[in-house]
């Protein structure tokens, strides 16, 4: 049985079908997404959990214990870590690999509702989780500066107007501000004026809440229809605060500012950002799993003059962190080394056969192999970065083998007297299962990759498969294009 009679036979068949491997390679490559890691779901669930003011120590026993408690009933959980903090609490938890991350999630947002129920009740927010790959990280941060204005009003802008429109790019996931300072009247009560006048701190927090609540003070009712009165009582800084009547003592109202010291500042005081010396709101950039670094970059830039011109004049936008940067010198450097590598395969090729027209064959059969490979690399979802690129560079010496072993039988016939075409179809018959055996014990080789553990066993899946795929795709090429040309 002859693997590449129909193919010798029929030239423009096989001319047309090996150019719409490099059409297809073309097409991929335009589409396929662009990293400087594999993109993977590790099974990773962060949760975090804040409580103000409360010390490690409780932070561990009254929130991380009893998430905890719930988190160890849930099934396929490989590893609970927490980590505690003044007034936080992050907790980690690791899945056993092939655990569904999206049903992971489910079973963690049940277990956070359950232990609701035993968590300290004075915690503004409730504990919220953020599922994790290890290869996220921002592809681009953005800092805000100002010389006049305060950092509650970059807050402002970072939160309502660039954080929402940026997120609604192509291939934007989420846009998380780091450093916030959203504005907040800040009381320090003085106890010395408190007991003076015999205040309690609960009498004060009573007047607190009671002074700043927006809910309906009563009705007015008509013969037709009934309508509600709304009262906004809502205080908005610190001087309408500090004329607050806390209390009535004798008939002499006493004021807020007569028993505390109050201020405009910010909800969170004990964080803060800073860009070039300048005090900052910083928003972070995250990229969807399956969207091109590159482009998700150069869609935020090329939005960033229309953001500007929104904004005040004295408000200043500096991107920074650019991970498109290291991204494009990476592969334009590993894109260099394996054109290199072309050229010394070639000349090595050329130097051992010292035929033009044997050299130009295995040559050709090169990059149909390596962008038939990139094709299957797009369809099967995967990636283009350095580990695939380094499969590649690798591949490179590995894909003309077949192409030089089916080159040289087709041409031991021809120089001993048989002509072409019938050289052509002797030839390959011999050596056709050879070369299936060769690529096959090829891609054995890779097959312990697939299941190595872990994340180096992730990581180098990828470079498993590229090799596997331009060893797949040199065997076809081999069979088909390689001794139609002979």
């Amino acid at each position: 049985m002859n693997l590449s009679e129909l193919f010798i036979r029929r030239p423009v068949m096989t001319v047309l079908l090996n150019a719409a491997i490099v059409i297809a390679g073309v097409f991929a490559y335009n589409r396929i997404p662009v990293a400087a890691l594999p993109s993977y779901n590790t099974p990773v669930i962060n949760v975090f959990a804040q409580l103000p003011g409360a010390s490690p120590e409780p932070m561990a026993t009254s929130v991380a214990l009893q998430l905890e408690k719930q988190f160890q009933t849930i099934p396929g959980l490989n590893l609970i870590s927490s980590t505690n903090t003044l007034g936080a609490t992050s907790v980690t938890l690791e899945f056993d690999e092939g655990r569904d991350i999206n049903i992971a999630a489910l079973d963690v947002q049940a277990a956070l509702l359950r232990a609701s129920r035993s968590l300290p009740q004075d915690m503004t927010t409730p504990p919220s989780y953020r599922k994790v790959n290890p290869a996220d990280a921002p592809v681009l941060v953005i800092a805000l500066t100002s010389p006049s204005l305060n950092l509650s009003d970059l807050n402002d802008y970072a939160e309502h107007l660039l954080s929402p429109t940026i997120a609604t790019l192509d291939g934007v996931a989420q846009v998380n501000i780091f450093g916030q300072k959203r504005f907040a009247v800040r009381v320090r009560v003085l106890p010395e004026a408190l007991s003076a006048r015999n205040i309690s701190l609960d009498e004060l927090n009573a007047a607190l809440k009671a002074a700043n609540a927006n809910t309906p003070v009563g009705t007015l009712e008509g013969p037709k229809q009934t309508m509600t009165l709304q009262a906004n009582k809502q205080l908005r800084n610190a001087a309408e605060f500090a004329e607050l009547i806390v209390s009535n003592r004798s008939g002499n109202p006493v004021r807020l500012r007569d028993v505390a010291q109050v201020e405009d500042s910010y909800e969170t005081v004990k964080t803060f950002g800073s860009f070039n010396g300048d005090a900052s709101i910083t928003l972070a950039v995250f990229r969807q799993p399956d969207a091109n670094t590159v482009k998700v970059v150069d869609a935020v830039r090329a939005r960033l003059p229309e953001f500007q011109a929104q904004l005040p004049q004295s408000v200043r936008m500096t991107p920074f962190n650019d991970r498109s940067v290291s991204i494009r010198n990476a592969l334009h450097d590993v894109t260099l080394t394996m054109m290199g590598t072309i050229a010394l395969v070639v000349l090595v090729i050329f130097l051992f056969l010292r035929r033009f027209v044997a050299t130009a064959i295995p040559t050709l059969s090169l990059p149909v192999s390596l962008v038939g490979a990139i094709s299957l690399l797009w369809a099967f979802g995967y990636t283009l970065d350095n580990i695939s690129l380094l499969g590649l560079t690798l591949a490179v010496g590995l894909v003309v083998d077949d192409a030089i072993v089916m080159l040289e039988n087709i041409m031991r016939h021809v120089e001993h007297g048989m002509p072409p075409f019938q050289a052509a179809l002797r030839g390959s018959r011999e050596v056709g299962f050879t070369i299936i055996s060769i690529s096959t014990s090829l891609v054995a080789v890779f097959i312990p990759i697939f299941f190595m553990p872990g994340v180096i066993g992730l990581l180098f899946h990828e470079f498993a498969v590229i090799v596997s795929l331009a060893i797949v795709a040199s065997a076809f090429v081999s069979l088909t294009l390689v001794p139609m040309l002979a």
